[in-house]
């Protein structure tokens, strides 16, 4: 009986949209983990050129220059309202990042105007997030992120991009922008919402020595005060009493 249901455009729906029909099937990416291996500048610029400028390709310009140039997750630029952006300012608000927080994040010039064309477009469509569903009875509504996804990785086929392509991928390199740029760490962590931003932008001297000594104790580091406590304790424990 569900291939007579039907969703909200009046469309017949899928199976696989039921409940249990993956039931007791892995998923295709198990065990599989992807490294940080962020897309450079020229690929992403192919990437935007390749999407064209109708109006599905500069709504995907306009999410490519957010998760690039804001650093947004996926979820977070899809969850962005009309509401939220302060072209005057140069900011975007996040209402619900991770772990229900809420936080400011700031956007350069060349950024607001790489997204002006979709703003504009924008404005002809009904009222709703800013990034949005385009054509059919569902005009105006969310657009979901597999959508957004597949939109993504078919456009930077076309391209001749010989990489994944994940909007993850564009958050790295945000990062690793930043981080080439000598910003603080302080910084890149408030800008991305991350608690912890080495990552996105590599691990600290610290923590590679932590991880170089997982088997034995953590030697603290040339500086660490607690080093000379330790070793006068020592002298004074070697030397004999009367």
């Amino acid at each position: 009986m569900s291939e007579f249901l039907l969703d909200r455009a009046g469309r017949r729906r899928s199976p696989a949209t039921m409940p249990g029909f993956h039931a007791g099937q892995p998923p295709r990416n198990k065990g599989l983990r992807y490294r940080a291996d962020p897309p450079n500048v020229e690929e992403i610029i192919a990437v935007m050129r390749a999407a064209g400028d109708d109006a599905h390709g500069r709504r995907l310009r306009g999410l490519i220059v957010i998760l690039w140039r804001a650093g947004l997750r996926i979820q977070e630029a899809l969850a962005l309202a009309e509401s939220d952006l302060d072209q005057r300012r140069g900011a975007l608000l996040v209402r619900r990042g991770k772990g229900g927080r809420r936080r400011e994040v700031g956007m350069d010039a060349w950024g607001w105007e790489e997204l002006e064309p979709w703003l504009e477009l924008r404005l002809q469509l009904p009222v709703g997030p800013l990034f949005c569903v385009i054509n059919g009875a569902t005009c105006g509504r969310h657009w979901s992120s597999a959508a957004a996804r597949a939109d993504l990785r078919r456009t930077a086929l076309e391209a001749g991009v010989r990489r994944r392509f994940a909007p993850h991928q564009l958050r790295h390199a945000h990062a690793v922008e930043l981080a080439r740029e000598g910003v603080s760490l302080i910084v890149i962590q408030r800008q991305l919402g991350q608690q912890q931003p080495r990552h996105h932008v590599g691990l600290s001297p610290r923590h590679r020595q932590r991880r170089n000594h997982r088997n034995g104790p953590c030697p603290p580091p040339a500086d660490d005060p607690s080093q000379h406590m330790r070793r006068s304790s020592s002298r004074e424990a070697e030397v004999p009493r009367a």
